[in-house]
């Protein structure tokens, strides 16, 4: 049994042995060791898990009856509760797509989809910075995959061109907005090239975009008018959206492919309908919101008092993520973010842990990022903000980096 701990003393050896701790939630904060901290590790990006007000709103509408704390079962076994299929049904509407399918989290969704629908006529391509649940589920498909330099669609379209005959089909992976670098594909890029062949399909994992980016808050694909051309648009519940889940949306052929093919969905238990109403109410809450497109205003906020409290909001976390983007480019670090995920890439994992520790020490809860999240020599500060964060706490971020 000693090559166990002799694997985690090479884990702690490079600064990368990670351990559970505990910590209590109070709103925008955490309480750890007694202490209160600004939560910099967090995905409730629009602070919607954390507004007391929607949750006393929804709270009102509950029941006896519609409290149903656990499902006991897969949706094949005990039937589909109506609540399950009136959220598909709303996500497929307002995507304009033919349908959609609810899954228990981002991770089961990306495990399962490309396994059931890759087979040995398949070429999967993907990008090289792919979230660790995609890679997992292009393993799992066990099918033949390549991975592009990140974001480079040259590299992509030789690939392409190369392998075009010898594949049925050829499916591009990607994020939209990357997890920990924060930049963003070019899906408009990514719609032409698909365009150009007949039998390429397009898989985009919305995941960081959803709830923050679009007219609707549909994300970076509505942002960009591309919804109709992503063959898989995959999202998730528990960031920005403040729940717990993830759907995609697609054609209606694919839905039931999904359905009688997918491990992940068949063989597990499904969420709970307490939960299903909870993510249904948030989603009527986002799309009821001004549908305009907000024209940012980062100098003058107080300027757009007529905005929606959720376009305040955004408009406060663009702010806020440009001006940590600046301080810290500013300090000589390189920040490839457009988004509202920040990160500070120091290199070394023993000094990323240094620097975590200040922060916290000084009463911000930020965490180091280290391999295997992110590539060796790559370890970093990830600072994801959210919409409750103010410009005073920001500064004091850059003063301490």
């Amino acid at each position: 049994m000693n090559c166990f701990e002799e694997e985690l003393e090479k884990i702690r050896l490079k600064g990368n042995y990670r351990e559970l701790t505990s910590a209590i939630s109070k709103g925008n904060y955490i309480e750890k060791d007694g202490k209160k901290l600004l939560n910099l590790a967090s995905n409730d990006y629009m602070s919607i898990a954390s507004d007391i007000q929607l949750r006393e709103e929804f709270l009102k509408g509950l029941n006896i009856d519609n409290f149903i704390p656990s499902y006991s079962s897969s949706r094949l076994l005990s039937g589909s509760f109506e609540v399950y299929k009136e959220l598909e049904d709303l996500l497929a509407r307002a995507y304009n797509k033919e349908s959609s399918l609810i899954f228990n989290s981002g991770y089961h969704c990306n495990i399962g989809i490309i396994p059931a629908i890759a087979d040995k006529k398949t070429l999967i391509i993907a990008d090289k910075l792919i979230h660790a649940s995609l890679i997992d589920g292009i393993l799992l498909s066990k099918e033949k995959f390549i991975r592009y330099n990140h974001n480079d669609y040259n590299n992509l379209e030789r690939l392409i061109e190369r392998y075009k005959d010898d594949y049925e089909k050829i499916i591009i992976v990607t994020e939209s907005i990357f997890s920990m670098d924060g930049d963003e594909a070019d899906i408009e890029k990514l719609v032409e090239i698909k365009s150009r062949y007949s039998n390429v399909l397009l898989y985009i994992d919305e995941a960081h975009a959803i709830g923050i980016r679009g007219r609707t808050y549909l994300g970076l694909a509505q942002e960009k008018d591309c919804i109709k051309d992503i063959d898989f648009l995959v999202g998730t519940f528990g960031k920005a959206i403040g729940s717990v889940g993830a759907f995609v949306v697609c054609r209606q052929v694919f839905k039931e492919l999904l359905v009688n093919k997918m491990r992940s969905f068949i063989f597990s238990t499904s969420l709970p309908p307490i939960h299903v109403l909870w993510t249904m109410f948030v989603f009527n809450h986002l799309l009821n919101q001004n549908s305009r497109r907000i024209e940012l205003d980062y100098k003058n906020l107080e300027s757009n008092s007529k905005e929606t409290n959720l376009d305040s909001k955004r408009l406060n976390l663009d702010f806020i993520s440009s001006k940590l983007k600046e301080g810290i480019i500013n300090k000589g670090y390189p920040c490839p973010s457009s988004s509202h995920i920040i990160p500070l890439i120091i290199g070394d994992s023993k000094e990323a842990i240094i620097k975590a520790k200040r922060l916290q020490e000084n009463g911000f809860y930020a965490l180091a990022v280290r391999p295997p999240t992110v590539p060796e020599g790559t370890s970093r500060i990830r600072f994801s903000l959210n919409a409750s964060i103010n410009e005073f706490d920001i500064n004091n971020i850059i003063e301490l980096i």
